[in-house]
C-alpha cells in the first residue's frame, strides 16, 4: 500500500535527473505515471525503470512547448489510466546570459518552457478537474527555483520565468480550491544534475534542445564555492529533490495550497 494508490500523475521532463527521480518516487508510492520527456529514449527508459520496480507508467514524449501538446499529455493520462490526479510541471533547461547579451529568441525559449508550457498544461487540465470531482484532493506541483525568489546575475530569462511560476501557482491555488485541487510550488536550490555537474570549464559541455546546442554546467571551482554557501554544506541529490515534490502530493498536504517550499539545504538565495 502506498500513499498515492489509485492516483494518476503527469511528470514533465521525467526522462532524466530530477524528473526521473520524481516519476520513480510517485510510482513507488502507488501512482501510475505519464512520463514526458523531449526525447523518446529517456522517456522509455524511465517507464522501464518504473515497471521493473513493479509500478505502471506510459511514455508521452515530445516538447511541452509545441502547440497542442498540453491537450495531448492530459488526454494521454485520462485515456490510458482513466483519470488525472497529480501534475508535476518539472521540465526545463537554462540558456544563460546577462541582459545586454540575451536575445529575444533566448528570452522566449526559456519563458516558453518554464512558464507558458505549465500554464498551457494546467489550462488543458481544468475542464477535467471541473467536471470530474474526486473524493480526495488532487495535487499540482510547479517546479520553480531559488533564483525565481531572489534573482541571479546572468539568468534574467530563467529568473523571470521562475518568478512567474510563483504567480501562476498562487493564482491557481485561489481559483482551484473549489475543485479540491492543491496547487503548490517547490523551489530548488543547487541540485546535482547534468545541468550543474557538466564540466563547463573543460570545453563547454552542452545539451541539444530544439536543434540548438546550449552550454550548461558549472566549473569545479564554482560548484565548490556554491556548496560552501549552503548551510547543509552540499548540493542536493535528485532523489532529495523528488522527496520535496512528493511531500506536496501526499494526503498529509491536503490543507497546504498556494505555498512555495524551498528545497535548498537551507540556501534561499
Amino acid at each position: 500500500m502506498g500513499n498515492l494508490d489509485g492516483r494518476t500523475a503527469i511528470v514533465t521532463g521525467a526522462g532524466r535527473g530530477i524528473g526521473r527521480a520524481i516519476a520513480l518516487k510517485l510510482a513507488a508510492e502507488g501512482a501510475v505515471v505519464v512520463v514526458n520527456d523531449l526525447d523518446p529514449g529517456p522517456a522509455s527508459e524511465t517507464v522501464l525503470a518504473v515497471k521493473t520496480a513493479g509500478g505502471e507508467a506510459v511514455a508521452c514524449a515530445g516538447s511541452i512547448t509545441e502547440d497542442g501538446f498540453a491537450e495531448h499529455v492530459v488526454s494521454t493520462a485520462v485515456d490510458t489510466f482513466g483519470g488525472l490526479d497529480i501534475i508535476v510541471n518539472n521540465a526545463g533547461h537554462t540558456w544563460d546570459g546577462v541582459i545586454q547579451k540575451t536575445t529575444d529568441e533566448q528570452w522566449d525559449a526559456i519563458v516558453d518552457v518554464h512558464l507558458k508550457a505549465p500554464f498551457r498544461i494546467l489550462r488543458a487540465a481544468q475542464p477535467y478537474f471541473r467536471s470530474h470531482p474526486a473524493e480526495y484532493h488532487r495535487k499540482v506541483v510547479n517546479v520553480t527555483s531559488v533564483v525565481g525568489l531572489s534573482g541571479n546575475a546572468g539568468q534574467v530569462n530563467y529568473s523571470s520565468a521562475k518568478a512567474g511560476v510563483v504567480g501562476l501557482t498562487r493564482t491557481l491555488a485561489k481559483e482551484w480550491g473549489r475543485y479540491a485541487v492543491n496547487v503548490n510550488a517547490v523551489a530548488f536550490g543547487l541540485i546535482r544534475t547534468r545541468l550543474t555537474e557538466a564540466a563547463a570549464s573543460a570545453g563547454g559541455a552542452g545539451i541539444e534542445v530544439a536543434g540548438r546546442e546550449i552550454k550548461v554546467g558549472m566549473s569545479d571551482e564554482y560548484l565548490t564555492a556554491a556548496e560552501r554557501s549552503i548551510p547543509l554544506g552540499r548540493a542536493g541529490s535528485p532523489e532529495e529533490a523528488a522527496g520535496a515534490v512528493y511531500l506536496m502530493c501526499t494526503p498529509e498536504a491536503d490543507y497546504i495550497t498556494g505555498q512555495v517550499v524551498v528545497c535548498g539545504g537551507g540556501f534561499t538565495g
